[in-house]
């Protein structure tokens, strides 16, 4: 058995029925018996009716073929049917997940609900990544029958679906014969380009060209998941067979009627309603077969068949809701192991160091006079001793300073340039002695 993916980018609306037959809705899954009818038609197009027909619905024992029901995809979202047994989470978070019928695969198979990552369409009923856009849109369109004999006309509306650029339908299908998976790729082709659903003659339910690829990696069955306690997880519409042997006391399931016209030379009449199991249900049972549905009305003249072959898988694990602020507070770092290193002073008692400044000569005090004098160099002969004079005990830098009371400019003469800076007297220091000539003052 081959597992193999299909995706079609629809390149027109496309009408769905929805099941009560209401024009004005549309069903937002392509079921998997209403693929099956139309692969069914296209088979009788291409020469291979009665094989198919002996191959699946009249096979007696596992068919050669297994469709999914169609479900959309936005982007690199596919999104699916969730089991029943774990949607809507119990451990409801601030989502209203209750109101998302399609949810993606990949959050399904991981088991896990970030809020911040996904947000729920209401149109569309669809979970789909935050900013990003619902895979379709309903739409209505408006129309009218005119009767060609009288020329009265009667005005209507039709329900459809219109699917973004980046999105459109995607399914599986199970295959046990490689001739019969080209047959089957082959049908599909057709239909893209005749059309999927209803109101075909207004050129709807049209697509491109069909994309297939191995969807081995999108599910794995388990040797586990076939014992008698097994529990499946449907993607098709599914009617039980005789064989089957289904612990209905197990699992969660929904039921819905299928009805619906005949499309056939035989004409067009309804034909019978059956129940059948929904995708997203999930049983108990050694191994789901399923079978077909003769639903031709009384005295048609050939079987019409509505297709109930089961295609399942395990039923993942449970899903959790994780909730994710989104303005989350920053780690901080506890005071206990804060060191002084660590400690900022703030901006107005920091001091400016010079690069090649030492830290110790800086002027705290603003207030304090920077005589330019003392920046210039003081030459010294290489013979002659510099004899420095005692620092005072008291640091000069928690010294108190004098006042500074700005001298009258004629009181001071002119320095000359070839006197020394240190010889002027200054301000607070007219008792100052002269310096030797041996001797320099700072």
């Amino acid at each position: 058995m081959s597992l193999i993916e299909v995706r079609l980018r629809p390149t027109s609306p496309w009408r769905v029925g929805e099941r009560a037959g209401d024009r004005e809705r549309v069903d937002v899954v392509y079921h998997s018996d209403a693929l099956y009818s139309a692969v069914t038609h296209s088979m009788g197009a291409l020469g291979w009716l009665e094989e198919w027909l002996d191959v699946t619905a009249r096979a007696n024992g596992e068919p050669a073929v297994r469709f999914s029901s169609l479900f959309p995809f936005v982007g690199k979202t596919r999104l699916v049917s969730p089991p029943k047994t774990l949607w809507p989470p119990g451990n409801v978070g601030k989502l209203y997940l209750q109101a998302a019928k399609l949810v993606p695969l990949d959050v399904v198979k991981s088991g896990v609900v970030e809020e911040s990552r996904w947000q729920v369409d209401g149109e569309s009923e669809c979970l789909v990544p935050v900013g990003g856009s619902a895979p379709f849109r309903l739409s209505m369109r408006a129309a009218a029958a005119v009767d060609r004999i009288t020329g009265a006309t009667e005005p209507h509306r039709t329900a459809c679906l219109e699917f973004a650029s980046n999105a459109g339908w995607w399914g599986v299908f199970e295959v046990s014969d490689a001739n019969w998976e080209s047959r089957v790729k082959s049908a599909l082709r057709l239909l893209a380009d005749s059309g999927f659903g209803g109101e075909r003659s207004r050129g709807w339910g049209r697509a491109g060209e069909p994309h297939f690829s191995d969807a081995s990696n999108l599910f794995r069955r388990s040797e586990a998941s076939e014992s008698k306690d097994g529990m499946w997880w449907l993607l098709s519409l599914y009617s039980p067979h005789e064989s089957d042997a289904v612990d209905w006391s197990h699992g969660e399931y929904s039921v819905q009627v299928r009805g619906g016209w005949t499309d056939s030379v035989a004409g067009g009449v309804a034909k019978k309603q059956v129940r059948m199991i929904t995708e997203g249900s999930v049983l108990s049972a050694a191994s789901l077969r399923g079978h077909a549905v003769d639903v031709a009305p009384d005295g048609f003249p050939h079987p019409v068949y509505r297709s109930g072959l089961a295609l399942a898988i395990p039923a993942p694990t449970e899903i959790v809701v994780r909730v994710v602020e989104a303005s989350r507070v920053q780690r901080v770092v506890p005071e206990a192991v804060v060191s002084e290193e660590v400690v900022e002073i703030p901006i107005e008692e920091q001091p400016t160091v010079a690069p090649e400044e030492d830290a110790a000569s800086v002027r705290v005090s603003r207030e304090e006079p920077v005589n330019d004098a003392e920046s210039e160099a003081v030459t010294v002969a290489p013979e002659e001793s510099v004899e420095l004079p005692a620092m005072p005990e008291e640091d000069a830098l928690t010294a108190p300073q004098p006042e500074l009371v700005e001298p009258a400019v004629e009181e001071h003469a002119a320095v000359s340039p070839t006197e020394d800076p240190a010889t002027v007297p200054g301000p607070h220091d007219d008792a100052q002695p002269e310096a030797k000539p041996d001797e320099v003052s700072e």
